[in-house]
Formats: structure tokens, C-alpha cells, sequence
């Protein structure tokens, strides 16, 4: 790999983190809102861009390079409403997306063979991520500000499955 693709990927590591870190912000304030369904689930969502962030890492290191971590901005913390965190979640997952599709771009311009499998991983699950909040998105469109319909639709974020999480 190039310096230039191993700095790429790198700053990929921050972008996963800042995302964690997002992810956890969100929850907080789901949570402080007393939301608790939804503060699970984006609990649940920075753990796993946690775990992106470390498979990235290992990647690095296992190919021979060091990892300088980049510095992470603080995060959002206010929100109009839970529909505003996961439309914010949507935007985060796109660029998370554009991203990724610029790091591969750049892996196969270099014939970085082994980084372009490893981002393969990456594309498939960024396809799974913004398919998910994008039908989030859409039914906390649907329901509005209907209070009991967001309750449920908070119980139904709650019930997520850390299985489904597990790559």
C-alpha cells in the first residue's frame, strides 16, 4: 500500500469513531429524553462504528503500517426530535458511505488488492446501514408527531438484536 492509501484509511478510522462517538451523543439525548428504545438502538449503532473503527486499525497493523489517530470533533448533543436524530443518522451514514466508495476508488486505482477486499466488507455493510435508518427515517416521517405512534415506534427501536450486530 502507498503512504498515501494507508493516510486515506486512517482518516476512515476517524470517521468511524467520530460516527461512534455521534452514535453515542444521540443516545444520550434519546435517553435524557426518555426514549429509551431509541437510545438502545444508537447505543447499540456506536458500539458497532466502534467496531468498524477497530477493524479498519487491525487492518493497518496487520499489513505492516502505524495507525496515528486522528483528533475527533465533539459531537451534536441538541436535537428538535427523535425524528431529527435519526435524519441526522441517515446524513452520517451516506457520508460514512461516500467515504468508503472514495477509499475503494483510491484501492483500486493503486491495485491495493488486499485493501479493496477488505473494503468490500465495508461497501456491503454501509448498504445494510443506510437501509436501515432510511426505513427509521421513514416512520418516524410516517407517524409524526403522534405521540403514542412514537412510543411504539421506541419500543420497537428497543427491541434490536445484539445478534444482528455481531460480524
Amino acid at each position: 500500500m502507498t503512504q498515501k492509501l494507508v493516510d486515506s484509511i486512517t482518516r476512515q478510522i476517524g470517521a468511524e469513531f467520530s460516527a461512534s462517538f455521534s452514535y453515542l451523543s444521540m443516545a444520550a439525548w434519546c435517553e435524557y429524553k426518555k426514549l429509551m428504545g431509541a437510545g438502545r438502538w444508537l447505543r447499540m449503532q456506536s458500539i458497532e462504528e466502534h467496531g468498524h473503527g477497530m477493524k479498519l486499525v487491525n487492518f493497518v497493523l496487520a499489513r505492516g503500517y502505524q495507525v496515528k489517530l486522528p483528533a475527533i470533533d465533539e459531537p451534536k448533543h441538541e436535537f428538535k426530535s427523535v425524528q431529527e436524530v435519526f435524519e441526522r443518522a441517515l446524513k452520517q451514514e451516506q457520508e460514512v458511505s461516500r467515504q468508503i466508495d472514495a477509499l475503494y476508488e483510491l484501492a483500486f486505482t493503486q491495485k491495493a488488492f488486499a485493501a479493496m477486499a477488505e473494503l468490500q466488507w465495508f461497501i456491503t455493510e454501509q448498504v445494510e446501514e443506510e437501509k436501515t435508518v432510511s426505513e427509521i427515517v421513514a416512520k418516524f416521517q410516517m407517524v409524526r408527531n403522534d405521540p403514542s405512534s412514537i412510543l411504539d415506534l421506541d419500543r420497537e427501536l428497543g427491541s434490536r438484536d445484539d445478534e444482528e450486530d455481531e460480524d
